[in-house]
């Protein structure tokens, strides 16, 4: 522009080649358009000047602040009441957390989230059968302390390994129940699979009952009637580990002259028998152990859902509540004319659905989120939204330092800007605290504890309402001060802003006047020129159509003599 522009001075003139060297409509159309932005700015300083201090303005940044942790508490309200009705645990869909395995149980890792089984009661009760005293004192070397496994253990020199010791007492339901000898009193009923390799099997205490567990031992598959003496040898190993054993250099059935094919095959069988009553009882694990899952997955997506439409909910609230509030203003209001406002608030709530979508997949993951992680996940998010108002605030001061305009302006900006950071981070702790402190306080009234479906307890509705909507007061009042603090010189700064935006305009308004008055003159020249050059050509064109009329007459005088003689026989004709 600053070739442009070095003509437009008034007092400046313009000889011809100048001006034919400039294309002065494209000249206009860019000063037009140029003042057509000064203008738009000029009107845009005018609305901020409005918006400094206006309460419709801060109500509506208070809003956002409070909204959002009021859509941010349904959420982590949703997902800790799915903990509660989870018996107080966390979610947890994996098969290590329902589906009980031996192995796991062995190491004492528990599917703690089995609504069906409850398996640490399983575990406590079977480890309650084992000395796990340090203390206890044994005066034979073949004891040991397990410091892994934190239990005691004897050597079984039969087979050269250790098994751990039985407390006292341990064995007793399964010797209650086990029918006695017959004959005579030098016989025994022998449990085939003795009571204590039961009671020391992982996998019958994981997927057996207790009652089941007796059951097999005391059956009929599994007893057999054994010499007392025999019964007394034996004790607690196998029927494999008794036969095989040697004193003396005799073998067991050799000792005792029992039957050794007859036991082992009622070994086998016992055996064969036990292994099929675990293999069923833990396939009822696996299976109960998948349904538990499935209800948890589904307690998780009802909890979700109840967010959703609650979220979902509240924006159509927020929407209908806008449009009546400009249905209350407006000066026609009637049946109608609501009717209107709500079909737009309808319209604009529908309009705004992919947003809305949005919102509701961040809420199902707040919730699953809070469900996985516990309320810690509630107190991370609310952390997270004050950080996230405070760094607003923040990046808005360093970038009102960093402009260029506001050089050399007081610091006192950047402190009130700072001060802002604090009441925001406030008013969110002041919804939190008094949020729940509402809460507390009507779960003693009978009626507040009520649980409202897909919404949730009555008491937590209120109060997380009421301390959002008590909190966003308090900041507003106080951001409020502050900006009265600073609203003053803000529209010092607007009016001088909009003064030198003006005085823009009005330069360029000069500009486009100037350019279009030479525009104009050159364009009269411009006529003028083109109409004496029309007249000359037509002139000369005249002029030598007369020529050659003249020389046409000079070399043909037969032609004006046949004229005359035409004009004598008019003549004549007219006399008579």
């Amino acid at each position: 522009m600053a070739k442009e522009n070095a003509f437009l001075d008034d007092n400046q003139g313009l000889s011809e080649d100048v001006a034919d060297s400039f294309d002065f409509d494209e000249l206009e159309e860019k000063l037009q358009s140029q003042l057509e932005e000064e203008l738009a700015d000029l009107e845009f300083l005018a609305d901020e000047k409005e918006k400094i201090g206006n309460p419709d303005n801060l109500g509506n940044v208070i809003m956002d602040v409070v909204w959002e942790q009021f859509m941010n508490q349904i959420a982590v309200t949703a997902g800790e009441d799915f903990i509660k009705e989870n018996n107080g645990l966390k979610l947890d869909l994996r098969d290590e957390a329902h589906i009980q395995t031996t192995e796991n149980f062995a190491n004492g890792n528990i599917a703690t989230h089995n609504t069906k089984i409850y398996y640490q009661e399983r575990y406590d009760s079977w480890q309650s059968n084992f000395q796990k005293d340090p203390n206890t004192e044994h005066k034979t070397s073949n004891f040991r302390y397990n410091e892994d496994q934190q239990v005691w253990e004897k050597h079984d020199t039969r087979i050269d390994s250790w098994k751990k010791v039985l407390n006292k007492g341990s064995r007793d339901d399964f010797d209650k129940r086990r029918p006695t000898g017959k004959d005579t009193n030098n016989t025994n009923m022998d449990h085939t699979v003795s009571a204590a390799e039961i009671i020391r099997d992982p996998a019958a205490n994981a997927h057996m009952t207790r009652e089941e567990q007796v059951a097999f031992a005391n059956s009929e598959k599994n007893l057999n009637l054994m010499d007392s003496a025999a019964n007394q040898s034996k004790g607690d190993s196998t029927t494999s580990e008794w036969l095989d054993s040697e004193r003396d250099g005799k073998k067991a059935a050799e000792r005792f002259n029992v039957d050794e094919e007859a036991l082992r095959k009622k070994d086998k069988e016992a055996r064969e028998e036990y292994e099929k009553q675990k293999k069923e009882a833990e396939k009822k694990s696996i299976e109960a152990g998948k349904q538990s899952q499935k209800e948890e997955a589904f307690r998780i997506g009802g909890k979700a859902l109840r967010a959703v439409l609650m979220q979902l909910l509240a924006d159509l609230v927020k929407e209908i509540i806008a449009k009546l509030v400009k249905w209350f203003k407006s000066a026609k209001k009637g049946l109608d004319t609501l009717l209107d406002s709500l079909k737009e608030a309808i319209h604009s709530f529908i309009s705004k659905m992919k947003t809305h979508l949005i919102n509701a997949g961040n809420t199902v993951s707040s919730t699953v989120a809070t469900a996985i992680l516990g309320p810690i996940f509630g107190t991370i998010k609310k952390v997270w939204m004050l950080l996230k108002q405070g760094w607003k605030s923040l990046k808005d001061a360093v970038n009102y330092i960093k402009s260029p305009e506001n050089k050399g302006k007081p610091i006192s900006r950047l402190l009130l800007e700072t001060g802002k950071i604090i009441i925001a981070g406030l008013t969110g702790a002041g919804a939190l605290v008094l949020g729940e402190a509402i809460e507390k306080g009507l779960m003693t009234i009978p009626i507040f504890a009520i649980e409202i479906p897909l919404i949730g307890i009555l008491a937590n509705i209120i109060g997380i309402f009421l301390g959002a909507v008590v909190a966003g007061i308090i900041g507003a009042i106080a951001i409020n001060l502050i900006e009265k603090r600073i609203e003053k010189s803000q529209k010092a700064d607007v009016v001088k802003a909009q003064v030198e935006k003006s005085n823009e305009v009005l330069n360029l308004q000069h500009q486009v006047r100037i350019v279009s008055e030479v525009n104009l003159e050159h364009t009269k020249a411009n006529a003028a020129k083109e109409i004496k050059d029309r007249h000359v050509a037509a002139a000369n064109m005249m002029s030598e159509s007369l020529k050659n009329i003249a020389a046409n007459c000079e070399d043909d005088e037969s032609i004006q003599n046949t004229f005359d003689d035409i004009d004598n026989l008019f003549d004549e004709l007219s006399e008579e």
